[in-house]
């Protein structure tokens, strides 16, 4: 009796326009950067027909911005980066790229998965249509969910062994100013048009299994999303719950992408949190789901946070583009001698 009559005196009404906007917001950041990529894609398509072919009529300038496709690379960059105090000149934007992916999840947790990750909006897309198409999520059980979610981080475990404590300064050194690694964007794109029978049934396996176990990639597979999710953890973002004002209603977990059951928890503490804030947008009770930060008293409004997250991810890759290292040091006569190589088979490892 009690509950019911907390429950009449809140009245609550889903805060229909603030999650419209939240969530409308985080569909065009997606859908914008999801565009940026494809252009950056189509411009590097035609960047390596130019140099294949030599003909100056078909000039094109190479997009840096395909350097955030090589995160293993970028890792590499980076440790040179710290050890040496020198950003090379072969792939400087991957560096600076993978630096503020990462500062951005000590920041904001794993807002990058779904706030600008291309794949993590695929993955959501898939996700959307598998539960209008089956009515209802499917969830792994525990005993199997725990395990798999391992992966990510035996792969990611694996890539720090290699990079960072396998390779010695003097091989990260040869890596970074190696033929190989100049031409590794061309490698990678080369992976997908020319892609194998073996490697298209994978990736046509993931497409079905996402479609099957929501975000599947991106929650068993990633091992970059493995990464931001463990600096998440030492973020100052926290979605809190009021106990108080909480009418059990489960809005919050059924609406999450990650599964994380928000409404038994005061606070999430999840290192699968992508930020989303489709929790808090679908609260029906008005400030019993908010987001804090630090030691803040009061709590930051979602619409707030979210731009926040977008004016330093996008404003900081902006100022290296225009007043920082961006643009490789590589000639396009370069480009012209390596890409031929490349083309013979003779870059196929560093």
């Amino acid at each position: 009796m009690q509950a019911t009559t907390a429950t009449n005196i809140r009245s609550p009404k889903p805060v229909k326009n603030r999650a419209t906007k939240v969530q409308t917001l985080r569909f065009y950041a997606q859908l914008g950067a999801l565009a940026l990529n494809v252009w950056i894609g189509v411009q590097f398509y035609l960047f390596v027909q130019y140099v294949r072919s030599g003909d100056a009529a078909q000039a094109i300038s190479r997009p840096p911005g395909v350097e955030g496709w090589l995160p293993i690379g970028s890792l590499v960059s980076l440790r040179y980066w710290w050890e040496s105090g020198i950003l090379n000149e072969i792939h400087p934007s991957g560096a600076i790229i993978l630096l503020v992916v990462l500062v951005s999840a000590l920041l904001f947790r794993k807002a990058f998965c779904s706030w600008v990750c291309p794949v993590g909006f695929f993955s959501e897309i898939l996700g959307d249509f598998a539960d209008k198409t089956y009515r209802r999520r499917l969830r792994l059980p525990r005993w199997l969910d725990y395990p798999l979610r391992g992966i990510k981080y035996l792969l990611l475990a694996f890539f720090f062994w290699a990079i960072l404590i396998q390779m010695t300064p003097e091989s990260i050194k040869a890596f970074v100013y190696s033929d190989y690694n100049v031409v590794s964007d061309i490698l990678m794109l080369r992976f997908f048009t020319d892609i194998s029978t073996f490697s298209l049934a994978v990736i046509g396996g993931l497409f079905v299994l996402s479609l099957i176990i929501r975000g599947f990639w991106c929650r068993y597979l990633c091992p970059y999303g493995a990464l931001v999710g463990l600096l998440g953890l030492l973020s100052p973002t926290r979605i809190k719950r009021n106990v108080k004002t909480c009418i059990d209603c489960t809005a919050c977990a059924k609406v999450c992408p990650s599964f994380i059951k928000v409404d038994q928890i005061k606070s999430v503490n999840s290192d699968e949190c992508t930020g989303c804030m489709a929790c808090v947008d679908a609260c029906p009770v008005d400030r019993t789901l908010e987001v804090k930060v630090g030691n803040l008293k009061s709590p930051v409004p979602v619409i707030r946070w979210a731009a926040v997250v977008l004016i330093f991810f996008w404003g900081t890759l902006a100022v290296a583009k225009f007043w920082g290292p961006w643009e490789n040091s590589v000639s396009d006569q370069q480009y012209m001698e390596r890409v031929h190589q490349a083309d013979r088979g003779e870059y196929v490892h560093p």
